[in-house]
């Protein structure tokens, strides 16, 4: 009987947990006794994943912040590093979080692990001098986008474009019909939905910015429902908590179902990130914010070498949807751009069309495509 191949993964966050349950189910239909284990959430462990270590460990933003939990990341960085060593690890994959899945990816590749790096850092929006680093790292990079695929293939880094998995699994078309029925609201309501963030800091960050906004609306829109998706059990307290100071504005509070909430929303106010792809997907207006520690933001802003942040504009090149930054992210502006988008159905016929047209540039088979790549890595004589 042959050893069963041994595949590490690392995400970590729950966008990265997703991608890596479609990842090990993907694989495990070409390795059906292989072996995944390193760091990963609840999606990744319904796949048959064994984390060694808590995902929330991990989830950490920003420059200054994560120096307060150097020491421990650190210790578990190691601990992983050891463990794919003695264990002979064939393959070792981090998803995303690049501050922390580089160093680990580059120091085994040196020991003659391969590596692959799933999800591209923002190295063509800043700190280019990453690419270097990037290069000695992974035997592979797989981008979701092609004007990531196209920067990498300029400095000679091994890529390959998968497009990313949720344009695969979520229809062109949404059911927001189906999706209030669901949830139990009105067909005819006014629906929006808030989406703070995914990790404890963002939440502290926006959840009190986004009601405050959500109240001042509903003065305009009386009829308004609220909708708050919990990515995880931790946020669904720490929102509980929030809302308590609240008690004038109906929400409805869910624990998950966040794709189910943004296809049975009107318009979308979110924080930057995956949230503003599933929206973009799920057809929605929207409009994206972010706040982070005032030294991070003045450290990364001087840094930045695109004109936007959010994805529906940086895949369109253009300003489909408003970006309100830090000092930008102010109730005031944020209720503006809210109320305009419930106000505009104009508007709101345009993004549909070209978030169908960006929709339909992403398919390009995710997780399979992802696998196949993944398995040609494999396959590949060692260098």
């Amino acid at each position: 009987m042959s050893t069963p191949i041994r595949i590490g993964i690392i995400a970590g966050e729950s966008s990265g947990d997703q991608l890596g349950a479609g990842l090990v189910k993907a694989l495990r239909s070409r390795y059906t006794d292989a072996l995944f284990e390193g760091i990963g959430g609840p999606k990744m462990q319904s796949e048959g994943f064994h984390s060694l270590f808590p995902m929330d460990r991990l989830s950490v933003m920003g420059l200054v912040e994560p120096l307060k939990r150097l020491p421990e990341l650190l210790g578990i960085r190691r601990a992983l590093y050891q463990h794919f060593l003695k264990q002979k690890f064939s393959l070792v994959i981090g998803i995303d979080s690049p501050d922390f899945n580089l160093g680990l990816e580059l120091k085994l590749r040196r020991q003659g692990v391969r590596t692959a790096h799933y999800v591209s850092p923002s190295v063509w929006a800043w700190r280019q001098g990453r690419i270097k680093k990037i290069a000695q790292a992974v035997d592979l990079m797989i981008t979701l986008f092609p004007f990531e695929a196209d920067f990498y293939r300029q400095h000679g880094v091994p890529v390959a474009c998968v497009g990313h998995p949720l344009a695969d699994d979520i229809p062109l078309q949404p059911d927001t019909k189906a999706a209030r029925k669901q949830l139990g609201i009105d067909e005819g309501a006014q629906v929006l939905t808030l989406m703070p963030g995914s990790r404890a800091s963002e939440v502290e960050f926006l959840a009190r910015l986004f009601l405050d906004t959500a109240v001042v609306c509903k003065q305009q829109i009386p009829d308004l429902q609220v909708l708050i998706p919990a990515a995880s059990d931790e946020r669904l307290a720490q929102l509980k908590d929030i809302l308590m100071l609240y008690p004038e504005l109906p929400c409805h509070l869910l624990n998950g179902q966040s794709h189910v909430a943004m296809c049975a929303a009107d318009v979308v106010l979110l924080s930057s990130g995956t949230s503003a792809l599933e929206a973009m997907l799920f057809k929605k207006p929207m409009v994206v914010s972010y706040r982070i520690g005032k030294w991070t933001y003045a450290l990364i802003s001087r840094m930045l070498k695109v004109d936007w942040v959010s994805l529906p504009n940086l895949l369109a090149k253009e300003s489909l949807v408003p970006e309100l930054l830090q000092d930008q992210a102010t109730v005031e502006h944020l209720s503006d751009e809210v109320t305009a988008l419930f106000q505009n159905q104009k508007r709101a016929h345009f993004l549909k069309q070209r978030f169908t047209e960006l929709h339909e540039s992403l398919c390009h088979g995710g997780s399979e495509a992802a696998a196949k790549a993944l398995s040609d890595l494999l396959e590949s004589p060692l260098a």
